[in-house]
C-alpha cells in the first residue's frame, strides 16, 4: 500500500527540493503540497470529514511554514488528527529542538540539507506507525472523526454592536439543542460575559495561558459550569491579566476546548489582539457583528481588510451578521456583502432593545423570553451556522424547523427533558 504523504512547505525553492526527494521514496505518493498553516489545516479537516482512511499518513512541516509557527502547528495537527503522523524538517537538529518537537506531536526530525537516507528511513517509520494507530482504532473509526469540536468566533465591528449578546445566545442554542458547548471571553481586557449571565467566579483564562499541555482535568478546573449547562471560560476580573494570554497560549487553549466539547464559541470583541488573532485564524467559522450604519459598517470593512493583511482570515471565508437590522434602514445585507466582501448571514437581527432591556440590566441574558425577536433571530442564525442539532422528529420527517421557531422549540425541548 503506497504512503501517501503531505508536504507544508511555505518556501518555493524548498518545495521544489522536497518534493522531489519524496516522490523517489519507495511506494511513496506525494501530494500537492500546501502553502501554509491555514491550508494544511483546511485540507486536513475536508479529507477527514470523508473518513480517517482518506488523510494522509505522513504530513512534513517545513521550519518555515506561516504564518502559525511550525512547532505549533504540529501541535495542532496532533491535537485535531491524532492518525496522522508529523515530520518536522528543519536546519536545526539540535537535542533541545529534537525534545521540543516531540513534545509538541512530532513524530519525527529531520535535518536540512535533506538526505535522502534519513528522510527515507523517516517517512517509513511514521508510516507503519500511522497505519498501526489506524487498526488499533479499528471498529472505532466511526466514532473518531479527528476533526474536534467546532469553532465559532464573535467579533465586533466595533464596540457596542451587539457581540456579546450574539455570542452568548448562539452558545445557549448549541446547548439547548443537546451539542456540549463552550463559550470563552476573549475579550480579555473588557470581556463581559460575565456580567450578563450574572457569574461570580475565581479562575479565568488566565489560569490556563502558562500550561503547556492542558489536560481534560485541568480544563474542567478552569471552566465555569453555568445554570444553562454551558461550560463559561472567563476573561480576567483584572484587564490587565490580559497580556498574559500569548496567541500561542490562545492556540493551545482552543485546541484543548475543541477536543472536549463539540461547539466552542468565542467572544473576540472589537479589539484584535494577538489571543484574538489566534482564535479568528483557527475557527471554523469568523463572525463579524456589524450594525446597519455607516461608521459600523466602515469599521467592518477595516477589520475584515487588517485580517486579510495579516494573514488571520481572508474576506471570502468571513460571515458578517448583521444586527439591529430594520426595512427602514438605507443600508441594507445586499450593499454591506458589497462593500466589505464578504459573505453575510442569512439571518438578520432585529432592532428591538425593549426585549432585552429587563434581562440585560438584571445581568440575566440567559433568561430571555422564547417570543422574544431578537432571541428568535440569534437561534435561527445558530440554526444557519450549524451549531443546532435538529430534533430526532424533524430529522426523520425530512425537515427541520424554521428559523424563527429554532429558540422556543429547542429551549423547552431542554427543560422539558
Amino acid at each position: 500500500m503506497p504512503t501517501r504523504i503531505l508536504p507544508a512547505v511555505g518556501d518555493t525553492d524548498a518545495v521544489r527540493s522536497i518534493t522531489t526527494l519524496l516522490s523517489q521514496l519507495p511506494d511513496a505518493e506525494p501530494v500537492a503540497p500546501v502553502v501554509d498553516s491555514t491550508q494544511l489545516i483546511d485540507t486536513l479537516a475536508r479529507l477527514a470529514a470523508e473518513g480517517v482512511d482518506e488523510l494522509p499518513e505522513v504530513v512534513v512541516v517545513h521550519e518555515r511554514i506561516g504564518p502559525v509557527p511550525a512547532l505549533e502547528l504540529i501541535r495542532e495537527v496532533a491535537l485535531r488528527f491524532p492518525a496522522v503522523g508529523v515530520i518536522l524538517v528543519t536546519s536545526d537538529a539540535s537535542p533541545g529542538l529534537f525534545q521540543a518537537a516531540m513534545d509538541y506531536g512530532a513524530r519525527g526530525l529531520v535535518a536540512l540539507p535533506l538526505s535522502y537516507e534519513e528522510l527515507a528511513s523517516r517517512v517509513q517509520a511514521v508510516a507503519q506507525w500511522s497505519v498501526g494507530v489506524r487498526r488499533h482504532l479499528g471498529a472505532g473509526g466511526d466514532v473518531f472523526t479527528g476533526v474536534g469540536g467546532t469553532v465559532v468566533t464573535v467579533s465586533g465591528a466595533k464596540g457596542g454592536v451587539g457581540t456579546t449578546l450574539t455570542a452568548i445566545q448562539l452558545a445557549l442554542a448549541a446547548q439547548a439543542s443537546g451539542r456540549s458547548t463552550a463559550l470563552v471571553d476573549m475579550d480579555l481586557q473588557t470581556g463581559d460575559i460575565a456580567s450578563y449571565l450574572d457569574v461570580q467566579f475565581r479562575r479565568s483564562v488566565v489560569d490556563l495561558a502558562a500550561i503547556t499541555d492542558i489536560s481534560p482535568r485541568v480544563l474542567a478546573d478552569a471552566v465555569f459550569r453555568h445554570d444553562t449547562g454551558l461550560a463559561l471560560l472567563l476573561a480576567p476580573a483584572e484587564g490587565e491579566r490580559g497580556e498574559d494570554v500569548t496567541d500561542r497560549a490562545a492556540r493551545q487553549i482552543v485546541s484543548a476546548l475543541r477536543s472536549r466539547y463539540e461547539v466552542v464559541v468565542i467572544d473576540c470583541g472589537a479589539q484584535l489582539g494577538g489571543a484574538g488573532a489566534a482564535a479568528v485564524e483557527m475557527a471554523d467559522r469568523a463572525l463579524l457583528i456589524t450594525t446597519p450604519d455607516v461608521v459600523a459598517v466602515r469599521g467592518a470593512k477595516r477589520a475584515v481588510r487588517m485580517w486579510d493583511r495579516l494573514q488571520i482570515r481572508k474576506a471570502e471565508e468571513t460571515t458578517v451578521v448583521v444586527n439591529r437590522h430594520s426595512r427602514g434602514t438605507e443600508i441594507q445585507p445586499p450593499l454591506i456583502q458589497k462593500i466589505t466582501g464578504t459573505a453575510v448571514a442569512a439571518t438578520v437581527v432585529p432592532a428591538n432593545f425593549k426585549e432585552l432591556q429587563s434581562v440585560v440590566d438584571a445581568g440575566r441574558i440567559h433568561e430571555l423570553e422564547n417570543k422574544s425577536s431578537v432571541k428568535q433571530a440569534l437561534w435561527g442564525l445558530a440554526g444557519e451556522l450549524g451549531l443546532v442539532k435538529a430534533p430526532d422528529g424533524a430529522q426523520k420527517a425530512g425537515r427541520g424547523l424554521r428559523a424563527g421557531d429554532r429558540g422556543s422549540v429547542s429551549f423547552r425541548r431542554r427543560r422539558e427533558g
